[in-house]
């Protein structure tokens, strides 16, 4: 018993995979050509003759159906016959995806194993999650120009209620606004008046001659005797404390400059597909000592959202993704790897990367 299998996670519910997988024009679009046989229901004929691994077009048949987790396929490829099922369970991203076929008559040659395999891995990671994102924009995007309730909604004043009485608005508006006003009026009002106030610092411009000699005997020698004393001592005590103190305090207050980080990363983007890719950052620890405290940012293109994070815990703020880490053992390393999805067909990379404020290399 020979066994070919490939598993791959998808950004994309069940119901929507499963559709992928037994709608007839979808799966010729991802894996190959299909069409019924006459007279046999649930009976379908591929044509993957011309496909790297097989040799004939395979006939099938649906032996097991438990929608939309289960679907099982008795194959006939010129009289070699195999079983192939799909698995697809349900995961906080979407969901998984895991295929295997497994001969019970019949054995594939050795040149034709390998190439086998590789064309069912590479259906399931690339073509398909590809019909999967644009099967996604037919159903929710496009769905716009069939006249939906997007261009219904009571956003505009004239039809909502939210537009139906202007005048109402306005008048509470000029209500209130009109009640501020009297209330700050009657504040200002009853502020004290301002001479009382300002009559406080008068007292630091009379130590001058011309106050001590228009008035009494007992007001002139009350206040020379006791202002030149105060305005005498200020100037000999504030001296001697501004030098003395400010020189012992800089040098002891001052902290030390914190070591440069030796942690680097770099970007690669490990596959692209039809609306999103996937992105991988290798952070590297070339010093002596390990490393607790590192982050990495990514500023993510407009339109465009992460789904998948493996290596990392992260946190998105807008466009701006943040990964951190455990500690980082000396001259160890750590892959981070996420999906992304983008609006437009043509993915795009991320605007920027960076660790501890230095860009990554590879962007």
């Amino acid at each position: 018993m020979i066994e070919i299998g490939a598993q791959v996670d998808l950004s994309h519910p069940p119901e929507r995979v499963w559709l992928a997988l037994t709608d007839r024009e979808l799966l010729g679009q991802w894996f190959a050509e299909a069409e019924t046989v006459e007279g046999v229901p649930d009976r379908l004929l591929l044509h993957t003759a011309d496909l790297p691994g097989f040799e004939a077009d395979v006939e099938v048949e649906v032996t097991e159906r438990q929608e939309p987790q289960l679907l099982v396929l008795a194959c006939d490829e010129a009289g070699r016959l195999s079983e192939l099922t799909c698995t697809v369970t349900a995961t906080k991203q979407g969901c998984r995806l895991d295929v295997r076929e497994v001969s019970t008559h019949g054995a594939w040659s050795a040149d034709q194993h390998e190439p086998r395999e590789q064309q069912l891995r590479q259906a399931l990671t690339v073509r398909l999650p590809a019909i999967l994102d644009w099967l996604a924009f037919q159903q929710v995007d496009l769905r716009r120009g069939d006249g939906g309730l997007t261009a219904e909604l009571p956003l505009i004043g004239p039809r909502g209620r939210a537009g139906g009485n202007p005048r109402r608005r306005r008048t509470l508006v000029a209500v209130v606004a009109g009640a501020v006003l009297l209330a700050g009026t009657a504040a200002w009002i009853t502020l004290p008046p301002e001479s009382k106030p300002a009559a406080a610092p008068a007292p630091t411009a009379t130590p001058s001659p011309t106050v001590t000699s228009g008035k009494a005997v007992v007001t002139s020698t009350a206040t020379p005797s006791a202002r030149p004393s105060r305005t005498t001592a200020s100037p000999t005590t504030r001296p001697s404390r501004t030098p003395s103190a400010n020189p012992s305090r800089t040098p002891a207050s001052a902290p030390p400059s914190p070591p440069p980080t030796p942690v680097v990363a770099r970007y690669e983007t490990d596959s692209s597909r039809l609306f999103g890719y996937t992105g991988e950052i290798v952070v590297d620890n070339p010093g002596d000592a390990p490393v607790g405290d590192w982050a990495v940012v990514v500023t993510l293109a407009e339109g465009t959202t992460v789904d998948d994070v493996d290596g990392a815990n992260w946190r998105q703020d807008e466009r701006a993704i943040t990964f951190t880490g455990g500690v980082l053992a000396a001259g160890g390393s750590r892959t981070i790897s996420f999906d992304v999805r983008d609006s437009r067909p043509k993915a795009r990379e991320p605007e920027s990367c960076t660790i501890g404020g230095n860009p990554c290399a590879g962007l």
